[in-house]
């Protein structure tokens, strides 16, 4: 608790701080390439037929995803606060190369901890978070994914929290993480509000984003959110999408909402895959980053106000979605984004050529490749 505390204070500061938001914001536009574009997506959406399809192009942001925001974020903080080191978990390994690259920016120590099932299919990144100068520590326990990861470097950062710094990737776990990650992903959805405007004139009729521990999500949405309180003559709806894996029925999967119970779970209170003793239930996901057993709380929350609604989308049906975007724009998504990009190949055939929608490509899907093409049975 003491160092949680020490957290949220040096957040807090921090956030009315004008010189630390004055480099943030330098460091945004110079080294992570703000504003990312927003992308009219025009093969893409005469294939389907139906509405305008936008991307926002987070894969485009340095280190090829929206984790960079709050790794740099946290980064530039730790080094405010004193701090000699960073930890981090890490399951697609995008959120490990983010931090180890803020590390390697502010000139910090850093370690981060990966399932040992993660570090087999994210092999690219494993490799790239070394050659930034950084240790990956193997967990070979639990699941080997990216809750076992988690619980490593908890243990790490109450060993040493006088020395270090736990850089959370996502809006989870206890506060301040879940409000402080989602404020520096939030710069996601204050660029869309002002691209899409210039773009079209006015607001979209939908967003949409995948969901694991659902910061790309809030990051997108958020900013939306609270226009929508402020009474306009339409609302946006917002969509989250989570892996649906090898089908709900099937056990294997990473839908809290479809297949889940609200538990509490490394630091907080909200939907967990659980069994009646609320033992954690083991994930299945195609993607590794949704590969995870709980979802940050603010998600919840949002769903139960009916604000935020949520479905799942299944490993086939990523797989497709990987490869049209692919063929048709010239963009290889992430695992995680083509998950979105499901509900969009099921929602813009229903709806008119005027309306518009928005999907967060959260990461490029260079780091994919490889596993694509062992489902397939490709040797590369």
């Amino acid at each position: 608790m003491p160092a949680l505390s020490e957290l949220e204070d040096a957040f807090l500061k921090a956030k009315k701080d004008r010189e630390f938001q004055k480099e943030l914001s330098y460091l945004q536009r110079t080294y992570i390439g703000r504003p990312t574009p927003l992308y009219f997506a025009k093969r893409f959406t005469e294939y389907l037929g139906g509405a305008k399809i936008y991307l926002k192009r987070e894969d485009l942001a340095h280190t090829g995803a929206h984790k960079i925001n709050n790794a740099l974020g946290q980064a530039l903080l730790a080094k405010k606060m004193g701090k000699r080191r960073l930890i981090a978990e890490t399951g697609a390994g995008q959120h490990g190369v983010a931090t180890a690259t803020g590390a390697a920016l502010v000139g910090l120590e850093c370690e981060i901890y990966m399932g040992t099932e993660d570090i087999k299919r994210q092999a690219l990144n494993v490799f790239r978070i070394r050659l930034l100068g950084a240790k990956v520590t193997e967990v070979p326990i639990g699941s080997r994914t990216l809750k076992d990861a988690i619980n490593e470097a908890l243990r790490d950062w109450t060993t040493n929290v006088r020395t270090t710094h736990y850089v959370l990737g996502t809006v989870f776990g206890p506060h301040p993480f879940p409000f402080m990650v989602r404020e520096f992903q939030s710069i996601i959805g204050k660029e869309t509000v002002r691209q899409i405007i210039e773009a079209e004139g006015r607001l979209p009729d939908y967003l949409i984003a995948c969901v694991g521990g659902g910061s790309n999500a809030l990051g997108l949405f958020y900013a939306f959110l609270n226009l929508n309180k402020s009474r306009l003559p339409y609302q946006v709806r917002m969509i989250g999408v989570e892996a649906g894996g090898e089908g709900i029925e099937s056990g294997r999967h990473a839908s809290r909402f479809a297949g889940g119970s609200i538990g509490v779970f490394q630091g907080c209170k909200s939907y967990l895959l659980q069994d009646i003793d609320g033992n954690v239930l083991g994930t299945h996901s195609v993607a590794a980053g949704l590969d995870y057993a709980s979802i940050g709380p603010e998600h919840p929350y949002l769903r139960e106000k009916d604000v935020i609604q949520y479905t799942y989308a299944t490993d086939e049906e990523a797989l497709s979605a990987f490869e049209l975007l692919s063929k048709t724009e010239g963009i290889i998504p992430a695992l995680e984004s083509a998950h979105a990009l499901a509900e969009v190949m099921k929602l813009a055939p229903k709806l008119s050529k005027e309306k518009i929608i928005i999907v967060n490509l959260s990461g490029r899907g260079d780091k994919d490749v490889q596993q694509v093409a062992r489902i397939k049975g490709i040797e590369l």
